[in-house]
């Protein structure tokens, strides 16, 4: 059975929307941690959590 608990955040009926406060917040945390410039564009949610996993690789942070 495949699992379904995760889906590609392209795929997410809210991912076109702005980006929410806490990824934005978390965002900022990984950049100082990964030394890391955040893009100056506004991101969507589904950009936003595709960076945040980038981020989270290049910090260290893998889950």
């Amino acid at each position: 059975m495949a699992d379904n608990t995760r889906k590609d955040p392209k795929d997410w009926v809210s991912g076109d929307d702005p980006m929410t406060g806490a990824q934005e917040s978390y965002l900022k945390t990984l950049a100082e941690q990964a030394h890391q410039d955040l893009p100056e564009e506004e991101l969507t949610k589904a950009e936003a959590s595709e960076l945040i996993d980038k981020m989270r690789q290049k910090a260290g942070l893998e889950q």
